[in-house]
C-alpha cells in the first residue's frame, strides 16, 4: 500500500505508520475495497493512553472524546470516494483525516493528534512535522513491505 502522509509519499508499505519508534497507526482497506479501516492510539500531551481504536471500533475511549466518521459502505455501480475522519470533540480538532486514492493508496489530508511520548503531529497538505524539531516536506521513500516510520 502507498501512504501519501501530508506531502511525502512512503512506497509499498504495510500500511502502519510508527512514529517515534511504536507503530501508532494502522490503515488497511476491507476485502471489497469499500471501507477504510483505521487502527489507532490516543494519547493526550503527557503521554497518557486516552484512547484506542481497533479496525472502526473503539476498544476504549476515555471520557467518549473522539468521533470517528466514514463514508457509507456501498456497493454501488458507481464508486463514491471511500474517506474517514476523527474528530476530537474536546477541541474541535480534525486528529485525522484519510481518503482512499484507489484500492492500493492512501492519503492522510490531515491531522493533529500526539504520540506515545506525547510529542504534537501536525498534517497539512504540504508537510507533516512534530514538535522538537521532525519534519518532512515532499519526501519519496521506498519501504519494501515494511514500516513508514516518523520521528
Amino acid at each position: 500500500m502507498e501512504l501519501n502522509i501530508g506531502s511525502n509519499i512512503f512506497r509499498n508499505t504495510n500500511g502502519v505508520l510508527a512514529l517515534q519508534g511504536r507503530e501508532q497507526i494502522v490503515l488497511e482497506m476491507n476485502p471489497d475495497h469499500t471501507q477504510l479501516l483505521l487502527t489507532m492510539d490516543f494519547y493526550d500531551g503527557e503521554s497518557r493512553h486516552i484512547a484506542h481504536l481497533r479496525r472502526n471500533s473503539w476498544a476504549f475511549n476515555d471520557k467518549n472524546r473522539f468521533q470517528l466518521s466514514t463514508s457509507p459502505v456501498t456497493q454501488s455501480l458507481f464508486k463514491d470516494p471511500v474517506w474517514l475522519r476523527l474528530t476530537d470533540k474536546e477541541t474541535g480538532d480534525v486528529v485525522l483525516e484519510v481518503n482512499a486514492v484507489d484500492k492500493e493508496r492512501v492519503q492522510v489530508l490531515r491531522g493533529k493528534f500526539h504520540t506515545h511520548k506525547g510529542k504534537l503531529v501536525e498534517i497539512t497538505s504540504h508537510y507533516c512535522r512534530m514538535t522538537g524539531g521532525s519534519k518532512k516536506f515532499c519526501e519519496v521513500a521506498d519501504v519494501r513491505g515494511g514500516v513508514a516510520a516518523f520521528g
